[in-house]
């Protein structure tokens, strides 16, 4: 059974970082599955810190886009919308170049809050950074979308 309010296309996720820091960081939605959302980022002069190892900061940007992207397609988007409270990374190997893959499941889905993990890996499967998101499940007040 499927965790997802709504049936979402990776087309779609991906045309909704079109203006967005995951569209700048070129992270891309790879797989969505029944009960984990999937994505990759490059390692290259957008995402390395100045001595060529991936950035702490971009690797929480994929960690929050992934876990945000997921936390909202868990509610129906009419009435809710899911925003970040606490994010926290433990960053366990450099990694110089390539890409990235992060792969968020949820720990807790609950009425009024989430909390997400996100592992990023290498292609190889070496594990990178382990990260945990919180998100508040908040109420839309009438007349207003997640984009106001």
């Amino acid at each position: 059974m499927s965790i997802w309010y709504r049936e979402c296309s990776l087309t779609e996720l991906n045309a909704m970082s079109k203006g967005t820091l995951g569209e700048h960081l070129a992270i891309e939605f790879t797989a969505l599955g029944k009960d984990f959302l999937e994505g990759t980022m490059p390692v290259d002069h957008r995402t390395r810190q100045p001595y060529g190892l991936l950035h702490g900061g971009a690797s929480v940007a994929l960690a929050e886009t992934l876990g945000s992207i997921a936390a909202n397609l868990c509610v129906d988007p009419e009435r809710y919308c899911c925003v970040g409270q606490e994010i926290n990374a433990n960053h366990l190997r450099p990694v110089r170049d390539g890409q990235v893959v992060g792969v968020a499941r949820p720990l807790h889905v609950g009425r009024s809050s989430q909390v997400w993990e996100i592992r990023i890996s290498t292609l190889r499967g070496q594990l990178v950074c382990v990260s945990r998101l919180t998100v508040a499940v908040v109420k839309i007040r009438p007349g207003r979308s997640q984009q106001s």
